[in-house]
């Protein structure tokens, strides 16, 4: 999913305008770094508690801190707890994740497919969902080898642009259908446009490589240019991301 500027998904970028640093204070990125790494190791959001201890401040401290790094789109908070730290997701976004050890919730379908790239310690999982248009189950296994074979589609009805408009509502709608009919069905049943339709095989390539790094420190977003020339290399419909292309 973007950020803002720099990774712009998980969105509500623009090219040229309110740039903000692409590498965060220390003490911001040491408390991010350790809500990552805590998602990663057990697939859950560690409490306040948790995160004082590993970095080391007060709880009063990291409530701030935490509200800083939503502001800044590296996670997202709901009455205070964390709902998303992409690719990682606190609750049911209609994406399982089973690794060998640790069960995820994927944010999303881009989220979902993201996490065995992600987490060196889960290379392979299965990914699991239900179609939005007909509720029929689907299933992959997700590695580092190839992509899934399926002949399904993946939705992404928002622009990169406004993803972060309503983050939530985005990534709820970023979904995998049985196929092209599907996605138009839900479309007329839901009022919600149809937007940029593609296969397995451009997710795939799409999550590989979009969260390299964030589990390590200093992270780095990237910038809009780099960010939009990474869409295309993928193969994501134009469409998508054409807003943030400069003229």
């Amino acid at each position: 999913m973007l950020a803002r500027t720099g990774d712009l998904a998980g969105a509500g970028a623009r090219s040229g305008a309110e740039e903000e640093p692409m590498t965060l204070a220390e003490s911001l990125e040491q408390l991010r770094l350790a809500v990552y790494r805590g998602f990663a190791a057990t697939g859950r959001p560690p409490s306040v508690p948790a995160l004082a201890a590993t970095v080391g401040q007060t709880e009063g401290a990291v409530i701030e801190g935490l509200e800083q790094l939503a502001e800044a789109h590296h996670l997202v908070l709901r009455d205070g707890v964390i709902v998303l730290a992409h690719p990682f997701a606190s609750t049911n976004f209609g994406f399982s994740v089973m690794g060998e050890r640790t069960l995820y919730w994927g944010g999303c379908a881009w989220d979902a497919f993201a996490i065995p790239h992600l987490v060196d310690a889960e290379p392979s999982a299965l990914v699991a969902t239900r179609c939005p248009g007909c509720d029929r189950p689907h299933a992959w296994v997700v590695d580092r080898s190839a992509p899934p074979a399926g002949d399904q589609v993946v939705h992404f009805p928002t622009e990169a642009e406004h993803v972060w408009d309503d983050v939530v509502l985005t990534c709820s709608r970023q979904r995998i259908f049985c196929d092209r009919g599907c996605v138009e069905r839900w479309s007329a049943a839901t009022g919600v446009p149809v937007g940029s339709v593609f296969g397995l095989a451009t997710l795939w390539r799409l999550a590989s490589r979009w969260y390299a790094g964030r589990l390590d420190s200093p992270y780095e977003r990237r910038d809009p240019a780099t960010a939009v020339a990474f869409f295309a290399e993928v193969g994501l419909p134009h469409e998508f991301y054409a807003s943030l292309t400069p003229g």
